[in-house]
């Protein structure tokens, strides 16, 4: 029986790797609004996003849906996924 993976946050996937939103935490950076703007892109629990590229200490581009955005590390730090 192999073991489920576990919870981890969306700046930790690498480039052509899958999940599922399970949950968005508020940052001390962001707050809430950054937050709320991540829901409104679609990052919201059950989703399912693919990390297309990924910088060297720079930002992230994230597929939603039919949608491509690029995350800042700390805005993809809040996002609790589940990987594929």
């Amino acid at each position: 029986m192999t073991q489920a993976p576990s919870l981890t946050t969306l700046d930790s996937l690498k480039a052509g790797q899958s999940a599922t939103v399970i949950h968005l935490a508020p940052h001390a950076q962001g707050g809430i609004d950054v937050q709320r703007r991540l829901m409104e892109l679609g990052f919201v629990p059950g989703e399912r996003i693919r990390v297309l590229k990924r910088v060297l200490k720079g930002p992230l581009a994230v597929k939603v849906g039919e949608s491509t955005f690029a995350l800042r590390r700390f805005e993809a730090a809040m996002i609790s996924i589940k990987p594929e």
